[in-house]
């Protein structure tokens, strides 16, 4: 199903779809960092989960009207997915303040973001990904204005998406990462992928946090926590 490896990243492979033009397979890896690469270490089953996780929310999006590059889940640890121009942009969504902007801003934790903010950051390893604004987005990429009024656009749909699906399973959708790509015909759709990796997620009643933040604090099981995430979404009617 996969050919020449064309991209490798902090947590996915990048293939050649075998005799599909057009399309790509994204590999999983068990592998988890934090700060920018300096945490590593490598949890069995943790691309497994990741797969499975982002192969039932890709699709719910898509019910939801949301264009992404998903395609179908192939195995446990792969996806067939659309091949895409990625933007060098993070899109970081925030409804409740923690992480860096409590300390970037003095913003006090837990503080409710109404409207949820919207923060952008320039897609750069080397320059340690750093926040940026429009005009710094327009000026370090080939993104149009219009393109990037279309991705906050999406970005407070899918938002509104995914904190009404996790509060089916009683949990709070803290903050989440996006990345964006252009199709071969130019369109814009979601890419990279949506997991406890991107997200950070709370259980509503304990307050318990259920994503990679237990590996970057050093307070869980990684790989009991995502069993936990795939656990309530696979109980979704």
């Amino acid at each position: 199903m996969k050919e020449a490896l064309l991209y490798e990243g902090k947590a996915k492979q990048v293939y050649e779809a075998k005799n599909k033009p057009g399309q790509l397979v994204l590999s999983y890896k068990n592998d988890a960092t934090a700060f920018n690469g300096e945490k590593k270490e490598v949890f069995s089953g943790k691309g497994r989960l990741n797969n499975e996780i982002a192969a039932r929310i890709f699709p719910f999006l898509h019910e939801k009207g949301i264009d992404t590059h998903f395609i179908e889940r192939l195995n446990e640890t792969e996806q067939l997915v659309h091949q895409t121009e990625i933007i060098p942009i993070e899109v970081v969504v925030r409804n409740l303040a923690t992480g860096s902007i409590t300390k970037r801003l003095g913003i006090e934790e837990k503080t409710s973001f109404n409207p949820p903010l919207i923060e952008l950051f320039y897609k750069d390893d080397a320059l340690d990904d750093p926040l940026i604004n429009d005009e710094h987005a327009l000026f370090l990429s080939n993104v149009t204005p219009s393109e990037l009024g279309e991705i906050k656009a999406q970005a407070m749909e899918i938002n509104k998406s995914l904190s009404a699906l996790f509060e089916t399973i009683a949990i709070t959708l803290v903050d989440f990462k996006l990345e964006f790509g252009r199709k071969a015909n130019g369109c814009l759709v979601l890419a990279d992928e949506i997991s406890p990796d991107t997200c950070r997620l709370w259980d509503v009643n304990t307050q318990e946090k259920l994503d990679k933040d237990v590996f970057r604090q050093g307070t869980g099981d990684l790989i009991e926590v995502y069993e936990e995430i795939l656990q309530r979404l696979q109980d979704v009617k």
